[in-house]
Parts: C-alpha cells; structure tokens; sequence
C-alpha cells in the first residue's frame, strides 16, 4: 500500500510503480506488490500532504503490507526497510537516443541560460541535472510524484511560487532557483548540492555528505558525468 500511488493522483499504474521499486533494487517489496492487492482509496490518505524534495522511507506493517512515506512512522506498528533517495522520472527516459534528448534540450535553451545567470549557476549543470532528472520531457512524473523537467515535488514548487510545474518557464525558474539555494546553504559544494536536490538537505547535513542511498548516490554521479561530457563538448566547439 503506497501513500504516493494513492495520493499524486497522476494515473501511475501499479506497472508503473513495479518497475520502479525494481529498478532501486528493492525485490522484495516488489514481489509485495506484486502479491497484494493495494488499492486504498481511505479519505485519511488522500488528506496527506504531499512531501517537499526529501528522503523516503520504506515499510513493512505488521500485517505485512509495505508503504514508501516522506514520513517516519510508530516503531510499535512499523519496520523501516530502508531509507531511499527521491528517484527519477525513469519512463521519461525509455529509449531515448543522444539525439534524441538535444532535440528535447533545444527547446529550452534560453530559459536555462536566462535563469542560470539569473541565479549565478552554470547552465552546463543545469542542463546535465534536467538530462537526468526527466530526459527534456516536460510532462514528467515520477513514481513518487515529482513533476515536470527539474522534477520538483507539489510542495517545494509552492514554496517556491510555482503555481504549474509543467509549465516548462516555471519549472526550469523554479529548479535553478532551489539548486542555487543548495549551493548556498552547502558553501558551493556541488557534490553536497546535488545530494541535497535529490535527497533533501536535511539528509546531506545529517550523514555529513551524500547520504548512503544507492538512489542519491547515483544520482550525484550520473549528474556529473554529464556535466563533464556537456564540458567537454562545449570546449571542443570553441576550437
């Protein structure tokens, strides 16, 4: 029983939700799913607040059912499996080719550049954390509910003043302005800032570093290797 399939209320199917807890390794609460039938449609789920970018725990009830929450639940009632970084929106990127995904980025170009300068950020970086987070696609949505190209959760884009976050413009201003504040409150560490984009800033201060999440970890070292590449080719095209 997942809060977020029940919560987002963005039309994932439980395929969907399957191979996401199969591509973070997680077997064993996919084979629960995969068993279970966990469709809950109580009025106290749907009145939960969805979470601002953050960790995400997994549990496993007394009866047995599993949940992924923003939220930490009674010991006497629960069993924390694990603790997970926010994961991506990985559908977005099925069989997407390198050409395919600069076609994409064109179109966004100018904003990224506009915002990146706006929020003192390089937009080689910005254009590698968007690459990964959603592949270009503006309609992105994550398992978890993230949304959009930068891939923000409901709550932080209103925090932020995002009132669409499919709104590409939006969610781009919105994306950089977040990191920009990752950068700050991390002393410009861009390892610690990309932990904390993906995991919340709160797990990076706690652990001292990048959280030990397979998710966030990856994550961090997926972004860089394609800001090194976006680098690299931008250094070949000046020569």
């Amino acid at each position: 029983m997942d809060f977020y399939r029940i919560l987002i209320g963005y039309n994932h199917t439980l395929t969907s939700l399957l191979h996401y807890m199969d591509y973070t390794n997680f077997s064993y609460l996919a084979q629960c799913y995969k068993t279970m039938a966990l469709i809950c449609m109580g009025p106290l789920l749907v009145c939960l607040p969805l979470p601002a970018q953050a960790e995400f725990y997994v549990y496993k009830e007394n009866d047995g059912t599993s949940w992924i929450t923003d939220r930490k639940m009674p010991q006497e009632k629960y069993t924390l499996m694990a603790t997970i970084g926010r994961p991506t929106a990985v559908v977005s990127c099925r069989n997407m080719t390198p050409s395919k995904l600069e076609k994409r980025a064109s179109s966004y170009k100018d904003a990224i550049e506009a915002y990146s300068i706006a929020y003192e950020v390089d937009p080689k970086l910005i254009k590698a954390i968007i690459a990964i987070e959603s592949c270009f696609d503006r309609k992105a949505v994550s398992s978890v509910g993230a949304q959009g190209l930068m891939q923000l959760m409901p709550a932080t884009a209103k925090e932020l003043g995002i009132d669409n976050s499919f709104d590409a413009n939006s969610n781009i201003r919105g994306g950089i302005k977040y990191f920009s504040l990752m950068l700050t409150r991390f002393n410009d560490n861009t390892e610690l800032a990309l932990a904390a984009y993906n995991a919340g800033p709160r797990a990076v201060e706690k652990y001292g570093g990048i959280p030990p999440y397979a998710e966030t970890k990856g994550y961090v070292k997926k972004v860089l290797k394609r800001y090194a590449n976006y680098v690299a080719k931008s250094s070949t095209a000046l020569y």
